[in-house]
């Protein structure tokens, strides 16, 4: 197994936010924005890239779900939610401003998604242990 580096964490966390991004954003240039502007009419495209996310983000949540388990996401989730609650606490953000609550959730999101696609290869480095798959023969 591979060791985890500042570009593969980087690469990773790239790819989750452009899948985040990609799928959904406020700016309205997205896939969701994409398909209601023809909706009820489905294009051939929309459909093939629609299949092409949904592909993408069936890998990501399973790779999550699968390093973490549900107690991992959850604690992560909460983890992410509180860091919201601590900002907005702050002042440096206005709970007001659903826009940018919005940016900020898509964003720990993305933080959320790469810690999953990360994490065998954090628990390696941190316990020494490789983490070895269970294979039914």
């Amino acid at each position: 197994m591979g060791r985890l580096t500042m570009g593969g964490l980087l690469g990773r966390f790239l790819a989750s936010l452009a899948l985040v991004l990609a799928t959904y954003n406020p700016s309205g240039v997205s896939f969701v924005s994409w398909l209601a502007g023809n909706f009820p009419h489905l294009q051939p495209l929309q459909a093939v890239v629609g299949l092409v996310l949904l592909a993408v983000w069936i890998f990501f949540v399973h790779a999550t779900w699968r390093s973490l388990g549900t107690l991992g996401v959850a604690l992560g989730l909460a983890f992410f939610a509180a860091v919201i609650w601590l900002i907005s606490s702050w002042g440096w953000l206005s709970t007001s401003s659903h826009t940018a609550m919005l940016w900020i959730a898509l964003f720990f999101i993305a933080c959320m998604l790469t810690v999953g696609l990360c994490w065998a290869l954090i628990r390696v480095r941190v316990s020494g242990q490789p983490v070895v798959e269970e294979v039914d023969r």
